[in-house]
């Protein structure tokens, strides 16, 4: 079960908007439970504690961020962060 959720996640990308300041710098930063939010609207159940996010994304762009589906298993999940309009 948790391969299945592994090829879905990987095949998912989530994008996240914020708005930017001067030099493409976010007000704020994205955070697991941002990431675990997003998740949830594309109808996945994955906790805050599962997203494996050292420290906030602070930049625009797209960041690869590991999800511990079980021990042995991890996705890798694209995060876009996008300039809110």
């Amino acid at each position: 079960a948790a391969n299945e959720v592994l090829k879905k996640l990987e095949a998912f990308s989530c994008t996240i908007t914020r708005k930017v300041g001067e030099q493409e710098k976010l007000f704020g930063s994205v955070t697991a439970t941002d990431i675990a939010a997003a998740l949830s609207k594309g109808g996945f159940e994955i906790e805050r504690r599962m997203i494996v996010l050292e420290e906030p994304i602070k930049q625009l762009g797209v960041t690869t961020v590991p999800v511990k589906l079980q021990p042995e298993v991890t996705a890798q999940l694209k995060v876009w962060v996008a300039q809110e309009s």
